[in-house]
């Protein structure tokens, strides 16, 4: 997989040999597999799961088909144990401490920022903050960047299709300092328009703050051409790459930009714990956020100086057991080695498209899998005449878990001309055969809400 400037890998559904250098782990997993498919690749899913305790369910009488991991992943036991090995046997506070219990903790919360750093790429683990998660980070840079260095006049560029936490900081920000919004708006295949991105472009362009992956649309960013326009000005370039960092390897060095969110939850990590990546030169030249313990030097009764950066934006006792699962899902990826992960996600989620386009009175949203850039593996949804809402009701009868709702896109879909959409979101753990349930499933709705009369 490519992971110079955030390519999306392989555009179709054609099968793509696994990598010589996959991981032993993996292939001492799909080894074990006794009815995995021909290929090890399409195998994954069905060795995956074994890993993930919370599948091993039925609910309302049916096997859980669990789609909802745009919105949450699930955890594997090696997640659930490293927390549970913290509170176990080194439960205590990190940097404060010289007694035993202390300094195994603070070594486990560092080692995990460092597993961090290595899962992006970043240069040092100084560049990794670690924050509650992806709309904390974004709001981070937003007070303290945005605030600092934006002025009336000045333009942040976002788009349509932006999930809510990054778009209201920088509403804030822009009522705040005077700065100018302007919003980049969709190809007729529904992806960004690169095109307008450029003509939006101009000498007073400070910031373009864009998603790597829409949570809705599935469409990946060029980032190639982002940093590019965004460099012909000297602007910054932020990523929110909340759907990117679970599903593909990510280079942030490579990528050129100036900083990435993601929240673990969506990354086999816990929930309240995600991570703020930045240029380490650019992280310095951010004031604090927030203040108290850990993210000073020296305080005075009338002024305080602060710590460098990472420790400068972590005021108080930080969230230690998450970080130290979030370092242990970012072991497990890198386990399964994250091409292996991006090439089974392009095989389901071309499953999961052509699934759902076969069938009548669906409309899915975003660009197809043979987009130049592909798409991510999910698939927004509407069935003709019938509310999101009440399909997604209707299938967790069936035991299939899908997100209902506007994603916390409304813009989007207000856009899209929609008040609400179904989505199907794949990972890891899932199988071409729970795909399959799924369709039964929505075949199953759409029937019964015909014999209803509400079609």
């Amino acid at each position: 997989m490519d992971t110079i400037r955030g390519a999306a890998g392989p555009p179709s559904c054609s099968w793509t040999p696994p990598s010589q250098s996959s991981s032993r782990s993996w292939r001492r997993r799909a080894a074990s597999v006794a009815e995995a498919p021909s290929s090890s690749v399409s195998g994954l899913g069905a060795a995956i799961r074994k890993d993930v305790p919370i599948l091993e369910q039925s609910i309302n009488g049916r096997p859980l088909v669990y789609l909802d991991n745009a919105a949450t992943s699930q955890k594997p036991l090696a997640v659930i144990q490293a927390m549970d090995d913290y509170y176990r046997h080194y439960n205590s506070n990190v940097h404060r401490g010289v007694h035993t219990l202390s300094a195994k903790a603070t070594t486990a919360y560092e080692e995990a920022r460092g597993k961090v750093a290595r899962f992006v790429g970043a240069a040092s683990d100084r560049e990794i903050v670690f924050t509650r998660n992806a709309s904390e980070a974004i709001n981070l840079v937003a007070m303290t960047w945005g605030m600092d260095n934006l002025k009336p006049g000045d333009e942040i560029i976002l788009s349509v299709a932006e999930h809510h936490s990054n778009l209201v900081p920088w509403q804030l920000v822009a009522q705040k300092t005077g700065a100018v919004l302007k919003h980049v708006r969709l190809t007729d295949s529904q992806e960004l328009d690169m095109q307008h991105l450029r003509e939006l472009v101009t000498p007073s362009t400070k910031l373009i703050s864009l998603v790597h992956v829409s949570n809705m649309l599935g469409a990946v960013l060029d980032v190639e051409a982002v940093v590019d326009a965004a460099r012909s000005v000297g602007a910054k370039v932020l990523l929110d790459a909340c759907q990117s960092v679970p599903h593909m390897a990510i280079d942030v060095r490579a990528l050129g930009v100036d900083w990435i969110v993601a929240s673990g939850h969506k990354a086999m990590a816990p929930t309240g714990i995600g991570f703020l990546w930045g240029r380490y030169e650019l992280l310095e030249t951010m004031p604090p956020w927030m203040g108290g313990g850990e993210m000073i030097q020296d305080v005075f009764l009338d002024h305080s100086t602060y710590a460098a950066p990472p420790a400068r934006f972590e005021a108080g006792t930080p969230s230690i057991a998450e970080a130290i699962g979030l370092g242990a899902a970012c072991d497990y990826l890198a386990g399964i080695g994250m091409e292996q992960v991006h090439a089974y996600e392009q095989e389901i989620g071309c499953y999961l498209y052509e699934r759902l386009a076969a069938l009548d009175k669906v409309t899915i949203y975003g660009p197809p899998p043979s987009a130049k850039r592909g798409r991510a593996s999910l698939a927004s949804f509407n069935v003709g005449g019938l509310h999101a809402t009440d399909v997604s009701t209707l299938l967790d009868t069936a035991g299939v878990a899908v997100r209902s709702g506007h994603h916390c896109t409304q813009p989007l879909h207000r856009h899209l001309g929609i008040p609400a959409s179904a989505r199907a979101s794949c990972y890891i753990y899932n199988t071409f055969q729970e795909v399959d349930l799924f369709i039964d499933a929505l075949k199953e709705t759409i029937d019964f809400f015909g014999e209803m009369g509400m079609e």
